[in-house]
């Protein structure tokens, strides 16, 4: 392997971070206005902008299912991808890499058909009404035809950004983001489309990306490329990804259950109001999370690589500014909620009576949101040293043994029901990051003795 492979294991950790996260920190924020543009747009809209806003927020755990098969794959993909290249077997690297991709393309037919089929009955089902069934339909309609798109260019563009071409995988989303950002002012506003023209805008920008990073992964710049020859669904590499991958798609397909149960008990309790005050926050969390995100995918290619390398020392030291890293931000982003959280709830509404209800739960809400840096932390490095069991433990215990219960159990125990629903997330956060960081402590130090075993032989 050349040094110009080598770079992972070979330069300074704290240069070689900042690098390769800058590009996905970047990219992250750009994808969080591609995620939450459609909702400004439309939140906006001169007539019932408020129940449009509703309706298109009650399609986000279907958008998030959509998106968890895409990390069922890719998630566990490309760190295997990276531990094979540390170990310089650049032929297994290529294999997982061509069996990934053609297992998406086989997850993206089978949710298309499902989508265009079932999409009302899952709509009503996670919490639309009468009155917002129409928007959210019209979105999912539309939306579902570019399942495709959507699986690959997430899905692939986890395999650029193992390579360490996050430069690369930054472009696929500013492509994206771009165009979503031109193109829906123009349908849902110029052609007069509403909330169709807002989901038309995202998958043909979506089909802009991924033919981006198809077209990298099929070039020669790519260190694994993807190959016909390695196109079959091997078992002996899929499997083994699809197990590692099943901790994140538990995490993101979890979302979308609490979001069913979320907009479901709101709906009881607060009306539509309350479930469009949601939609605004699990948008305002994508603040949160989508760079936290960005910065722990800049840390997997280091610390698979290093891993599979065998060189405890700098999966140490990785760990570390990761760790720092997420702390810095979330800290940072959790001070400005709580200082200002009329400015981030007006970002997506003007509507009076949304704002004032969505501005009185948001620091409800968001009370936890200041320890997601080591949950973050945490979880990638479960994920890119390969411990699956871990990783599967962390995201089972947050979001089922805790934040699914509470949801139901604090609006009994509390005088406002609907404030009861709100609180159940930073408890569960709370518990969540103190249990994560227990179990870390003990899987962490077995893994870096792991390695200086094998160092030493």
């Amino acid at each position: 392997m050349t040094n110009k492979k080598e770079f992972l294991g070979t330069a300074p950790v704290g240069k070689l971070l900042f690098r390769l996260a800058l590009p996905t920190v970047v990219a992250q924020l750009i994808n969080m206005l591609y995620n939450i543009i459609d909702r400004i747009y439309i939140g906006h809209m001169p007539e019932n902008g408020d129940l449009a806003l509703t309706g298109v927020g009650v399609c986000m755990p279907i958008i998030m299912i959509v998106s968890a098969f895409a990390a069922l794959v890719s998630s566990g993909g490309a760190p295997r991808a990276s531990i094979f290249m540390g170990k310089k077997d650049m032929q297994s690297a290529e294999k997982t890499l061509g069996g990934c991709f053609t297992l998406q393309i086989i997850l993206s037919v089978i949710l298309t058909v499902v989508l265009m089929i079932w999409n009302e009955e899952l709509l009503l089902a996670f919490g639309a009404s009468e009155n917002t069934i129409g928007y959210a339909t019209a979105y999912m309609n539309v939306y579902a035809l570019g399942t495709i798109f959507v699986q690959l260019t997430l899905g692939m563009n986890a395999f650029v950004t193992a390579q360490g071409f996050t430069k690369i995988s930054m472009f696929s989303v500013i492509i994206g983001a771009v165009a979503n950002i031109i193109l829906d002012p123009i349908f849902i506003y110029g052609m007069d489309m509403g909330v169709r023209g807002a989901a038309l805008a995202t998958i043909i920008s979506q089909a802009l990306s991924c033919i981006w990073v198809v077209t990298f992964l099929f070039g020669k710049k790519a260190l694994i490329r993807l190959k016909k020859e390695d196109l079959f669904v091997s078992p002996k590499f899929v499997l083994p990804c699809l197990a590692l991958g099943s901790a994140t798609f538990i995490m993101q397909a979890s979302e979308s259950v609490i979001s069913v149960c979320f907009n479901s008990s709101l709906l009881g309790y607060g009306g539509d109001i309350a479930v469009g005050a949601m939609t605004i926050l699990t948008s305002v969390m994508q603040f949160a999370m989508l760079p936290l995100q960005g910065i722990a995918q800049g840390a997997q290619p280091i610390l698979s690589y290093n891993y599979g390398a065998k060189s405890a020392d700098r999966v140490k030291k990785t760990y570390k500014l990761l760790l720092v890293s997420c702390l810095i931000y979330s800290v940072t982003l959790w001070t400005c909620v709580m200082l200002f959280p009329r400015a981030f709830a007006s970002m997506f509404t003007t509507d009076t009576a949304l704002l004032d209800f969505t501005e009185s739960v948001i620091r409800i809400y968001f009370g936890g949101m200041f320890l997601f840096g080591i949950q973050i932390a945490c979880q990638m490095t479960f994920v890119s040293l390969g411990n699956a069991p871990s990783s599967v433990i962390v995201a089972v215990v947050r979001k089922f043994v805790l934040l699914l219960p509470l949801i139901y159990i604090l609006p009994n125990l509390v005088e406002e029901p609907t404030v009861g629903v709100y609180m159940a997330e930073p408890i569960a956060d709370i518990i969540a990051v103190t249990f994560t960081a227990i179990l870390f402590v003990f899987q962490f130090s077995k893994a870096l003795k792991k390695i200086e075993a094998r160092e030493s032989l």
